[in-house]
């Protein structure tokens, strides 16, 4: 008989079912969390172990692991949806485990098979379906992370790994329930430069990020828009989101992948719902000055920002060092709209699913 790929300790202490329903009606994002953590180790010399979804609790791990010292680490955002017979699914997890698999090359860690990373996220999202909230868009946000667990100091890759799955109940990402952000244009601080780490999804690039957005922050803005690292005038991405633009004539622009920007599966998405609605969707270049300029003439009517946590949120108005661009009316654009009431009947089961997108689970 084969080896199960995951063993089940369920805790002896869950979350009273009523205190539960009443993290449910308010769940906020990424501030509570399920009773449950899948768990599995790597080891180069034996390979991936079977795994454990048991108690949620804090790691051991030895003051010298690789990922305390040289920074191994990569994750992934998904979210479980709840259906309305009962029970759940998931969104493209198969582009979740393939981008997964291109961090951990990038990053010279082990790749997990998508078959047992899927399998590792159908098997924990039937154990805490009952965390996925009933309110409005609420979903149950999955992490899937790896990290170097090898106790050693040097400049190399570690030899053992720790795979990890965690979740929480989420409402909507930005806590204002802004109907349209704003943004601070960055020209200080670059994400990503060529030959780096900016299609890889590791907390480096999102560590980096972060003096950015206290600058954002600290400027009443949503986000920090960043800059192409040579020149600083090509736009390419936000802290966590990526980006389009909308046009007069119905057209859409997103900046092409070209190593510096992750490739959001959600900004895949996008691309093929806009293309099916018959907009002419290109993946080009675009300059903050030429940004600037279409939009004092009117030529942009609308950008938004995307990502798993945040789905589809318009962008109002960009500012920076005497730059200050309002785009459109400065609120929720129409395209952006109606693409997110797409996007979300997909995922959420209340539109047909053309594209074979949503993954049952339940």
């Amino acid at each position: 008989m084969q080896a199960p790929l995951f063993l089940h300790e369920p805790t002896s202490t869950p979350t009273p079912k009523d205190l539960r329903d009443e993290i449910l009606k308010s769940p906020g994002f990424g501030s509570n969390f399920t009773d449950h953590m899948l768990v599995m180790e790597y080891s180069s010399d034996t390979g991936w172990q079977t795994g454990v979804i048991q108690k949620r609790q804090p790691f051991k791990i030895d003051p010298a692991s690789g990922v305390l010292h040289t920074g191994q680490e990569i994750f992934e955002g998904m979210k479980a949806y709840r259906t309305e017979e009962g029970g759940a699914a998931i969104f493209r997890p198969k582009e979740n485990a393939r981008r997964f698999n291109m961090s951990a090359n990038r990053m010279a860690m082990p790749e997990i098979p998508e078959d047992v990373f899927i399998a590792g996220i159908e098997e924990f999202v039937r154990i805490e379906r009952n965390w996925i909230p009933e309110i409005g868009d609420g979903t149950l946000y999955l992490r899937p992370f790896m990290f170097a667990s090898e106790a050693f100091i040097g400049v190399r890759p570690s030899k053992n790994y720790t795979f990890s799955i965690i979740a929480s109940p989420v409402g909507g990402y930005f806590s204002n329930d802004a109907n349209a952000l704003k943004l601070w244009i960055c020209k200080e601080y670059s994400r990503a430069a060529p030959g780096g780490t900016g299609a890889a999804k590791c907390g480096g690039n999102y560590a980096s990020s972060l003096v950015a957005s206290a600058q954002a922050a600290r400027k009443s803005c949503d986000q920090v828009l960043f800059l192409d690292a040579k020149e600083r005038r090509w736009i390419e991405e936000l802290g966590g989101m990526n980006i389009f633009f909308v046009f007069d004539d119905g057209s859409i622009i997103t900046p092409p992948l070209t190593g510096t920007i992750l490739p959001g599966i959600t900004r895949d998405s996008i691309l093929k719902l806009a293309d099916r609605m018959g907009r002419n969707v290109v993946e080009t270049p675009y300059s903050l000055e030429q940004l600037e300029a279409d939009a004092q003439s009117g030529r942009l009517s609308e950008a938004f920002a995307c990502g798993t946590a945040a789905v589809i949120t318009s962008i109002g108005r960009l500012i920076g060092e005497e730059m200050d661009i309002v785009v459109g009316d400065g609120g929720a654009g129409a395209v952006a709209s109606e693409l997110r009431e797409i996007l979300i009947g997909i995922q959420h089961g209340a539109r047909k699913d053309e594209y074979g997108w949503r993954h049952p689970v339940l």
